[in-house]
């Protein structure tokens, strides 16, 4: 938490679904375009990244980075100004990371998820991470190394 505070990052946000069903590969930070009432309900209250995911589009030859399925409540006093609970936000990368992503995407078959959503110095950011989906063997491996590991650690602090 010290190291936070240092820094000025605030968690909003995390994804639990991201580490449990991908392996992440590669971690990238971005800007996320949001209305007032968004920027006010992410103060508010945590948005859901469960079923979230990045959609990266080629426009000629531009590339732009879109954030899918992610749920903002609308703002408790936003009457008739409020947003659109999971609409399609749109993501600041630079030149080189949209290309980047968009080659992991289309040559390699790689999925890009949020990781998770934070305020860093007073901007909102978003984690997201390029991986490759877990089959079910995968997980279960996971698994068994994560109970051999806790066993492990209970064996060594009884010694």
């Amino acid at each position: 938490m010290a190291a936070d505070q240092k820094s000025g990052e605030k968690l909003i946000a995390t994804n639990p679904n991201a580490h449990a069903n991908y392996f992440i590969e590669e971690v990238v930070e971005a800007g996320i375009v949001l209305t007032g009432t968004e920027a006010k309900s992410l103060r508010n209250q945590s948005p859901n990244l469960k079923d979230s995911y990045v959609e990266v589009t080629s426009t000629g030859k531009k590339f732009e980075a879109w954030l899918l399925n992610t749920h903002i409540g609308p703002y408790s006093h936003g009457n008739i100004w409020n947003h659109v609970a999971t609409r399609r936000r749109k993501l600041l990368l630079h030149h080189y990371q949209l290309e980047r992503l968009h080659g992991a995407v289309i040559q390699k078959g790689m999925t890009i998820v949020p990781i998770k959503m934070y305020f860093k110095k007073g901007l909102a950011k978003i984690e997201i991470g390029v991986g490759k989906g877990k089959k079910k063997h995968d997980k279960r491996e996971d698994i068994k190394r994560k109970t051999a590991e806790r066993e492990m650690e209970v064996e060594m602090s009884r010694r």
